[in-house]
């Protein structure tokens, strides 16, 4: 009898433990509210602030090529420090740019560490890094390095050198400028017929194979070259000069260093 009565006291202890159940199912619920929160954190690389340090650009405000580069940062909406870049003085074949620069040209671009020179690769390089104004499509990707070596051989060589003759920069006699003002011509028609199909040049949309061509051709009066003829290349400037972000050489270079 002892016993029985011993196992009927236990019996309300195991309904004890059942009616606890229900308490370890609701557990879960934290995960849930953690389980929420990771899109956010996810989401927050993208809405971090732009590194102002980043970028320094070496160059002189009457160097097509220094506004090609300037421009662009200009159209990405990216600030950058400016160093000047004296040509006159000789600035840019002493040993300290130099190192930045091989060629002693200019423009060079420092990113992070990193020396870049060469505006038609500085345009690749910010267009990989900044994810703006690119190919997005290896066909585009092509496309747009085709447009930049075209630029560099067959239009900026005749403008950029009719515009240093115009200044006084390079002398030339009339037989050489006529060769020059008919390459740059020719180069124009290449354009306008290209134009004719598309708004812009490489792809249905603005890319740094506009930026690239602008940046020659924003000088091209100064060569003595009128665009008149060229419908299509005088619309698309227009276009061009609208995009946000856009900016004359004297808006986006300053006469005087710059550091952010």
């Amino acid at each position: 009898m002892a016993k029985t009565a011993k196992k009927a006291a236990k019996k309300p202890e195991v309904k004890k433990a059942a009616a606890k159940k229900p308490l370890a199912k609701a557990k879960p619920m934290p995960a849930k509210k953690v389980a929420a929160k990771k899109p956010a954190a996810a989401a927050a690389p993208q809405s971090g602030p732009v590194n102002k340090e980043r970028f320094t650009l070496y160059g002189m405000l009457g160097s097509g090529p220094t506004y090609t580069v300037g421009l662009m940062l200009s159209l990405a909406k990216y600030p950058f420090s400016y160093f000047h870049v004296n040509l006159r003085e000789g600035q840019h074949k002493q040993p300290d740019y130099l190192v930045k620069n091989r060629y002693g040209q200019v423009p060079a671009l420092r990113d992070g560490q990193v020396y870049y020179v060469q505006s038609a690769a500085i345009l690749q390089h910010l267009a990989d890094e900044l994810k703006k104004f690119d190919g997005k499509t290896e066909v585009e990707k092509n496309r747009i390095r085709e447009w930049l070596f075209w630029q560099w051989d067959k239009l900026a060589v005749p403008v950029f050198r009719l515009r240093a003759r115009a200044r006084g920069i390079r002398q030339f006699g009339d037989e050489v400028r006529i060769m020059y003002d008919t390459e740059a011509k020719a180069a124009l028609a290449v354009l306008e017929n290209e134009l004719a199909k598309s708004e812009w040049i490489a792809t249905r949309r603005p890319t740094i194979a506009d930026v690239g061509v602008y940046g020659v051709l924003r000088y091209i009066a100064e060569a003595n070259i009128d665009i008149t003829p060229y419908p299509n290349v005088s619309a698309w400037k227009k276009r061009f000069e609208a995009l946000p972000g856009f900016g004359t050489p004297e808006q986006i270079l300053p006469m005087e260093s710059r550091l952010l």
